[in-house]
């Protein structure tokens, strides 16, 4: 058997798997949520609208496109990071209690963190003008977001926000359950911060807990003041280097 012949086919069948797990995952959420607040509660959520402008022609369609293409992206990184585990060079574990079961936890904060300080730096340098029109563009064409916007990206946006997954799960151990939910999360958050709805109570949304978190007004704001909020899902490096947007407070 010709090990070597073998291994770029089985990675592209590796590649194939991740696309369509990562594209089933879009699909199923950004569906979801279109579907309950776009056309079956669409009259009750009409006024509730954080931006009254009307989509773009053809934005829906558009955004479904750039997604598949991230979503290609997505698996070919999935595709490589499952490649580093079968080598043994991740930290990914299988036994939940391998580290303790208190490390769970502590370790989907961790990652998040950790993901948060990178997104939010890589963020801002996607919006320096002379990366922006080639990289974040894209995803701005969305003045008014969609739950669909969520994977909507350029290519080279989308492999900026896929390179930090690896990296950190070389160095840092995650229960192989932790990283599924992260995944997950991950997901449900871009949708929720797109769907140009708020669905966090307004209690919650002004207490010192919820003001950490990013919903969708915080994120409408980035797409229509474009030099604030930058966060991913926490607003702390928004605060700490003054780019939160003066109409949160």
């Amino acid at each position: 058997m010709n090990l070597q012949a073998e291994t770029p086919a089985i990675f592209a069948v590796y590649v194939v798997i991740f696309f369509v797990a990562i594209l089933f995952r879009y699909v199923v959420a950004a569906g979801a949520f279109y579907y309950y607040y776009y056309v079956l509660k669409a009259e009750n959520f009409r006024d509730r609208k954080l931006s009254k402008r009307p989509l773009k022609k053809d934005q829906l369609k558009n955004e479904i496109i750039w997604s598949v293409k991230s979503s290609a992206v997505f698996a070919l990184i999935g595709a490589a990071t499952y490649w580093l585990w079968e080598k043994d060079l991740t930290k990914i574990y299988m036994e939940a209690d391998a580290y303790g079961w208190w490390y769970l936890p502590i370790s989907l904060m961790i990652i998040s963190l950790l993901h948060e300080t990178y997104y939010y730096w890589v963020h801002r340098w996607m919006h320096h003008p002379s990366v922006f029109r080639t990289v974040h563009k894209v995803h701005h064409d969305s003045h008014t977001p969609t739950p669909w916007t969520a994977f909507s990206f350029h290519p080279w946006e989308s492999l900026f926000e896929a390179l930090i997954l690896p990296l950190v799960l070389v160095i840092v151990p995650v229960n192989i359950f932790v990283l599924g939910f992260y995944l997950l999360l991950m997901t449900l958050s871009s949708v929720i911060n797109h769907l140009n709805i708020e669905v966090y109570p307004k209690a919650f949304q002004k207490s010192l807990f919820g003001r950490l978190f990013i919903g969708a007004t915080h994120h409408h704001l980035h797409h229509k003041e474009y030099l604030t909020n930058y966060g991913l899902y926490f607003t702390f490096w928004d605060k700490i280097m003054g780019t939160e947007s003066k109409k949160m407070e």
